[in-house]
């Protein structure tokens, strides 16, 4: 089964390094419609790419090396939806931190899987 877990890992680098990165939402910015929401690190997505919500591949980049190095599988049942949110140079501090922002209430969970 590892290789079908390289191969996944594969296919992420390859959407990032195809693809410009826009962050919308930089690190100590309020969120647009609830306002007491601050991103405690830098969220945006990936230019020209698609995802279950129809906007880009949602990216939260950190402050270190840009590789993928983990993903957020989410659920959100207020939207009743769900996606893939791909971490890109965070240290262990900002996988935390991503973590507790998807798990913080009761209509959004989330599990992080580390590369």
């Amino acid at each position: 089964m590892d290789e079908y877990n390289e191969d996944f890992w594969n296919a992420l680098d390859e959407l990032l390094n195809t693809s410009e990165i826009v962050i919308d939402r930089p690190k100590g910015s309020a969120h647009p419609e609830f306002s007491d929401f601050i991103y405690r690190v830098d969220y945006g997505y990936l230019k020209d790419t698609s995802s279950m919500d129809g906007a880009g591949i949602d990216v939260w980049v950190g402050s270190g090396e840009k590789t993928v190095d983990a993903v957020m599988c989410v659920v959100d049942l207020m939207k009743r939806d769900s996606e893939i949110k791909m971490l890109i140079g965070c240290t262990e501090e900002e996988k935390m931190e991503v973590y507790r922002t998807h798990n913080e209430t009761q209509y959004m969970k989330g599990v992080l899987i580390r590369r």
